[in-house]
């Protein structure tokens, strides 16, 4: 049913109820919310135009367009990526508090593994995302990214290899990170260097996402001394005019630095054994848009 209590036809009432899945599959692959809406308008067109009666499961078809889609755009976001100016951090969403009730869901879309995800080439990218997070089969994976099964499997193998090797250690619950937040945000807000030391892990990484538009790092900054100092003098430069806030990014408790009351800069962490061991800041205005609103992602 549409809004307005209209009936859709099955293609619309297809693609509308599996929407906010395809926008997860799509996010998930490209780390960009803008290229994901854009993979769903082609998924859309193309969608639009299958004969309905040929279609044995209809989630399955929109996944295998979509992925197919983004699996496209992957491939050129990674040449747009080489010229980009300074470090590239995927686009942050605000999401629903109830989103990181889904755990493994939360995980996957957290600012961390996003980028995890991004040393995976294309191709195990899509297969790790399908089968991992979203459980499809190997079959089903495989028309997906037109490879045989048993290719899959050995992409899958290797991905997971991959990924394992680079994930955060261990879970962490949403109380752990919202406390963790809420320290760093007193020792931030405060300039307490040695608060700040205290929650820094020894080689903690500090990434700021500017796009050439903001200023930013031009480079990761290493070192628990280093990113204290730095984040002090951050904080002593924006004065007063600067409020800072929680929020949700996806999946996670964060922290949203408002200027004059627009969004400057949003902060997500990565926490393990109890330390931060990395701060991921995105400033670029142009990733900034999707936190106006929440985003609805599911499996």
């Amino acid at each position: 049913m549409s809004d307005d209590g209209r009936r859709l036809d099955p293609a619309t009432e297809a693609f509308v109820s599996h929407r906010s899945l395809l926008f997860t599959v799509a996010y998930e692959m490209l780390g960009s919310a803008v290229d994901a809406e854009d993979v769903l308008q082609e998924t859309w067109l193309r969608w639009a135009g299958v004969d309905l009666g040929t279609v044995r499961d209809r989630r399955a078809y929109l996944v295998r367009i979509t992925t197919r889609q983004a699996l496209d755009r992957l491939r050129t976001l990674g040449r747009r990526k080489e010229s980009y100016v300074g470090p590239w951090l995927p686009e942050p969403l605000l999401t629903a508090p109830d989103v990181a009730e889904d755990v493994e869901l939360a995980d996957s879309v957290s600012m961390a593994m996003m980028l995890v995800l991004e040393t995976l080439a294309p191709t195990e990218r899509a297969v790790f995302v399908l089968r991992e997070v979203f459980g499809l089969g190997y079959d089903e994976i495989a028309e997906a990214v037109d490879k045989r099964p048993a290719a899959v499997r050995q992409i899958a193998h290797r991905a997971r290899s991959h990924v394992a090797a680079r994930r955060p250690r261990g879970v962490v619950s949403t109380a752990e990170t919202r406390a963790a937040l809420a320290a760093f945000r007193r020792a931030v807000e405060t300039g307490d260097l040695q608060g700040l030391l205290d929650l820094l892990a020894p080689d903690v990484v500090a990434l700021s996402d500017g796009g050439g538009i903001k200023q930013a790092m031009p480079r990761p900054t290493v070192g628990a001394g280093k990113v204290a100092r730095l984040l002090a003098a951050g904080v002593a430069a924006w004065g007063p005019v600067a409020t800072v806030e929680p929020t949700h990014v996806n999946g996670h408790p964060a922290l949203t630095l408002r200027i004059d009351g627009e969004i400057d800069l949003v902060v997500a962490l990565r926490i393990e054994d109890g330390a931060i061991t990395g701060i991921y800041s995105v400033r670029n205005p142009e990733k900034l848009t999707h936190m106006v609103r929440e985003t609805a992602l599911s499996r």
